[in-house]
């Protein structure tokens, strides 16, 4: 069993320690103590062929719910603070194995607490269940690390000692699994699909329309994946990618996901977003995507959201539906700080024919890149054009 491994196994291991009256707070730090002890003991122990049966391996889970929970109970007798605690405990688990039930699901909801905002519950979450570090969840609030740090220790103190017997509401918990996708869809951790078993989870035991549009937005913009990369690593652009190869089934599935949902007349941001994927995956060329019923989507998002990132993307959207200068027009009310917002203007621009603008931009779109793939492609384009524009005459 690897790291990578041992950690997968976090959010069930925090959830027991939750549900055996250990605060948040304390429980997340006793789990970490654990998964370094681990690390230790995994590497330093025999085989578990020749190991005389106490070898860790053989019930890492039971193993590490064992070492938190002590960890928890030295961390409590040493903190005055907290010896009232005490008594909520008659005795150490017993070692051995554990319920195998998966309690993720349960664990976001836990940490999505009433006593918490929103965003604050959100952040905490991703954090500690997720698994994201606080500069990826940052990127994703467009926050500085700074500041996502400090909301995330706002939001550990707020319910240090907390009994987690309040559980947060789905549109928190959705918020989270929306975010975590994202960042395994773009980001540097592969945890997208992780975040769709997740929301089948949810989407069989909630009824609940919007629910339903975060299922069809991931398997739909999943059903991508593959194509999203070449095989040395670099992006491949949605207009460039073999629409062969996107997974069919998936794609299906989305959708009617996503026709049921919208049936029910209860328009929310997940269900607008999944509209705009799949109006991109029923296109058989990029040449014949729908980009003026994209545009009326993406208007909806504005609408719901008042997102400045769904008005940047909706720029790409009305540059392709009217034209580059529509887009660039589209594009001049929005704060030129926005991630990504060089690279529309970029893309604008060439599309527009003016090569050397579209060039420099491109170039400090790489600069800014949080995304090393991301970041690679935007200096090829920059110098495409730089090429093309020395060679014109």
């Amino acid at each position: 069993m690897n790291e990578a491994q041992l950690r997968s196994l976090t959010p069930s291991v925090l959830g027991i320690l939750v549900r055996r009256g250990a605060d948040f707070a304390a429980a997340e730090d006793a789990v970490q103590d654990a998964l370094v002890e681990a690390v230790r003991v995994w590497r330093a122990a025999p085989s578990p062929s020749s190991s005389n049966g106490e070898h860790p391996m053989r019930d890492p889970k039971g193993w590490l719910v064992t070492v938190a929970w002590r960890r928890f109970l030295d961390a409590t007798r040493a903190d005055a603070a907290r010896r009232r605690r005490e008594d909520l405990v008659d005795e150490e688990p017993t070692p051995g194995p554990v319920s195998a039930v998966d309690d993720t699901l349960q664990l976001y909801f836990l940490c999505a607490h009433p006593s918490l905002t929103p965003s604050s519950a959100v952040a905490l979450t991703l954090r500690a269940v997720g698994g994201l570090t606080t500069r990826q969840i940052a990127r994703a609030y467009l926050v500085p690390e700074a500041t996502m740090a400090q909301r995330i220790s706002r939001a550990k103190r707020t319910v240090s000692g907390v009994r987690f017997d309040q559980p947060g509401d789905v549109a928190t918990v959705l918020r989270v699994l929306y975010l975590v996708f994202n960042e395994g869809y773009s980001g540097d951790v592969d945890l997208a699909a992780e975040a769709i078993r997740l929301t089948r989870q949810l989407s069989a035991a909630v009824d609940h329309p919007e629910v339903a549009g975060l299922l069809s937005l991931m398997l739909l913009h999943h059903a991508r994946r593959a194509t999203r990369t070449a095989p040395d690593g670099s992006l491949v652009p949605l207009a460039e990618q073999d629409r062969g190869r996107w997974d069919t089934g998936s794609i299906a599935e989305g959708v009617d996901i996503l026709q049921a949902a919208l049936a029910r007349d209860r328009l929310g941001e997940f269900q607008a977003q999944a509209a705009v994927a799949a109006l991109h995956a029923d296109a058989p060329t990029a040449e014949e995507t729908d980009w003026v019923q994209i545009v009326e989507w993406y208007d909806e998002l504005a609408r719901l959201t008042d997102s400045p990132v769904v008005r940047l993307n909706r720029a790409v959207a009305v540059g392709e539906a009217d034209g580059p200068r529509a887009g660039l027009a589209a594009l001049a009310a929005l704060d030129a700080s926005l991630p990504r917002h060089a690279a529309v203007a970029a893309h604008l621009h060439e599309r527009d024919g003016d090569l050397v603008t579209a060039a420099r931009l491109y170039a400090e779109a790489a600069h800014k890149a949080t995304n090393l793939a991301e970041r690679d492609h935007l200096t090829r384009q920059a110098a495409r054009l730089n090429s093309r524009s020395s060679d014109a005459p």
